[in-house]
């Protein structure tokens, strides 16, 4: 008996913990709901864009997903990564005369790194399409306390002048006293942070412009960013236009 007696004073004890911790699991909610016509078929499909919270007192997502449902009862579904403030925009960055489904979320709680994800449903075909990436950037160090930054190997590159942090140059051992390169490191060439799209012409339509940040010695030391306006052609991405801006 006194058994007994023990053992439904353990089960008492752990039923109010495990009510508690379902009490405070997040649920899946769902953060925005469109109506757009994202396979051309004429209709408007609804696409509900959900999450689950990492906790309750978080604006971090642990899970994102989308799903897409038309008329017809067909539906489809997109999980993406976790993030911060989670998004669709809706552009028809292919041409194809059907708008495309361009996500976004935020990386970190600063705000400067971004997940992207384009998809595209036209004729009920799925498909993601890869972002453009810039594959031909190269940041040097050189002597006089410069910095190269090519970005278009047909021109000359684009010179930094990095003289008024020379001393902290120094002290981290890239330089001498004198301006002389004395260690073999290269500036830091960040991914693709943001994706902005941007509307060429009505004849046109939209493409899409990419900002790429390039950092001295380290992620702080912020040199300037590439900015690249891109447009999608015969199943590629080309660039229309590509420029440096110094911070």
């Amino acid at each position: 008996m006194r058994l007994f007696s023990v053992i439904g004073l353990l089960i008492g004890l752990f039923i109010p913990i495990v009510t508690e911790a379902e009490e405070n699991t997040p649920s899946p909610q769902q953060l925005e709901k469109f109506t757009e016509d994202v396979t051309g078929n004429s209709t408007n499909e609804t696409i509900e864009l959900n999450g689950v919270l990492f906790a309750p007192d978080s604006n971090y997502y642990e899970e994102i997903w989308t799903t897409i449902s038309d008329n017809d009862g067909q539906e489809w579904e997109i999980t993406y990564e976790g993030g911060y403030e989670p998004d669709i925009q809706f552009y028809d960055l292919t041409h194809d005369g059907v708008n495309d489904m361009l996500y976004q979320s935020s990386a970190n709680k600063s705000g400067d790194l971004y997940h992207y994800h384009l998809h595209t449903l036209k004729n009920d075909h799925f498909e993601e399409i890869p972002l453009p990436e810039q594959e031909n950037i190269q940041a040097d160090f050189k002597d006089d306390f410069k910095v190269d930054i090519q970005i278009d190997h047909e021109k000359e590159p684009n010179t930094v002048d990095v003289q008024n942090r020379s001393s902290e140059y120094v002290q981290l051992g890239i330089y001498d006293e004198d301006g002389n390169l004395v260690e073999n490191t290269t500036p830091i060439i960040e991914p693709i942070a943001f994706y902005e799209p941007v509307e060429i012409s009505e004849r046109n339509g939209f493409a899409i412009r990419s900002y790429q940040q390039i950092n001295g010695a380290y992620q702080a030391d912020r040199l300037g960013t590439v900015e690249t306006l891109w447009y999608y052609e015969n199943e590629e991405w080309i660039i229309l236009k590509t420029e440096w801006v110094p911070a």
